[in-house]
């Protein structure tokens, strides 16, 4: 039998962010910091859905999506299991395409939450504490 990693998530049922977006995201975030390795078996989605108060199938889209960026490996009967995932080679304007996607979407969440209330100055505290937390990491 093998060993099933139940990831720590939550989800926030108020948030702007969908459910089964909310739950990739953690999920990925997880894959990332290395939480779930490859070979670890996650829990049914009926069981993680059970878990976190959502249908089983909001849990079985987001599987879907991670399996689709190639996080997951979704076996009938054998479960849902972490694959191996090579980081890709980035050649120098993919890079930059996608830095610069980022440095947009960064902008857009700054606005989206400045345009909620707010600060700039705590906005700014947050990326502060993100990039020492990083380079402190590193």
């Amino acid at each position: 039998m093998p060993n099933v990693q139940t990831p720590s998530l939550t989800v926030d049922f108020d948030a702007d962010v969908p459910i089964v977006q909310q739950i990739v995201n953690g999920l990925r975030g997880a894959l990332v910091r290395g939480d779930l390795a490859a070979g670890d078996s996650l829990p049914s989605s009926r069981a993680l859905g059970r878990d976190l108060g959502v249908h089983f199938n909001t849990v079985a889209q987001a599987y879907r999506m991670l399996e689709a960026e190639g996080w997951l490996a979704l076996k009938r009967r054998a479960g849902t299991v972490v694959r191996e995932r090579p980081n890709p080679a980035l050649g120098k304007n993919q890079t930059a395409a996608l830095t610069d996607s980022f440095k947009k979407e960064l902008l857009d969440l700054r606005a989206r939450y400045q345009a909620l209330g707010v600060k700039c100055e705590a906005l700014d505290s947050v990326l502060e504490d993100l990039i020492e937390t990083r380079r402190t990491s590193s």
